[in-house]
């Protein structure tokens, strides 16, 4: 029986690095997935990858009908993974999405979100009708809570239909675990006004525990942006 996951962090967890492998799973058995990305997420919006170097294997029965060229996108992981995706508004109906891409494309198994806060309350019923009506399983990744703290629209709705969260753990730069994104000015500064979406990556958004939060969020202290990136396996 098919299920609704959420899984949810605070940023730079691994999020699409989480779900572009499990993307992969599918794909290495042979199994079609769909990939559907917001539009309000312009991180990586272009082309969709050409270099197959780190991305995903073609889907099977892609060549029966080619997506409109304006609703293709990338979703990428910090690590280098890419994949073609969907890309839709926050008006567009998720479930005749897709059933056109099952009409056009034949048998789905399994249907990824990115940025999956950015739905809206009706998309995330849609997802659910999915789910229910169609027997597809929907995996669906995102943010719980905004820069002040306060729950994304999508997430709300995720964290109260979802048949199964699970969280996504990354650490604050004091070591703790970070539940909390920040937004900080050019003084590592946290910005505590503004509109809740404000697309921008390690530069604007900084992930840090609940206790690092009030402190930033008060005005005691700043967060240092240039962080060094150690290679992986060695040591300071």
């Amino acid at each position: 029986m098919a299920k609704l996951y959420f899984y949810y962090s605070a940023m730079n967890a691994g999020k699409t690095t989480t779900l572009l492998q499990s993307a992969y799973n599918y794909h290495e058995r042979g199994m079609r997935t769909l990939i559907l990305k917001p539009d309000v997420d312009t991180r990586e919006h272009g082309e969709p990858p050409s270099d197959p170097a780190g991305h995903l294997p073609p889907q099977a029965g892609e060549g029966k009908k080619e997506q409109p060229a304006a609703a293709v996108t990338t979703v990428a992981s910090r690590i280098g993974l890419k994949a073609n995706a969907r890309r839709f508004s926050g008006n567009e109906d998720l479930f005749a999405l897709v059933e056109a891409d099952i009409a056009a494309r034949g048998a789905l198994h399994c249907v990824f979100v990115d940025e999956a806060q950015f739905l809206t309350r009706a998309q995330v019923w849609q997802i659910s009708d999915v789910v229910d009506r169609l027997n597809i399983p929907v995996l669906a990744y995102g943010l719980r809570t905004d820069f002040r703290g306060e729950l994304f629209e999508g997430s709300r709705y995720l964290l109260a239909w979802a048949d199964n969260l699970e969280e996504i753990k990354t650490i604050c730069h004091t070591g703790r675990k970070a539940t909390m994104v920040v937004r900080v000015d050019e003084q590592g500064r946290a910005v505590t006004d503004g509109p809740q979406v404000e697309i921008g990556g390690n530069e604007r958004y900084v992930s840090v525990s609940r206790a690092e939060f009030k402190k930033i969020s008060a005005g005691q202290g700043r967060i240092e942006l240039q962080q060094t990136v150690l290679p992986l396996g060695e040591e300071r």
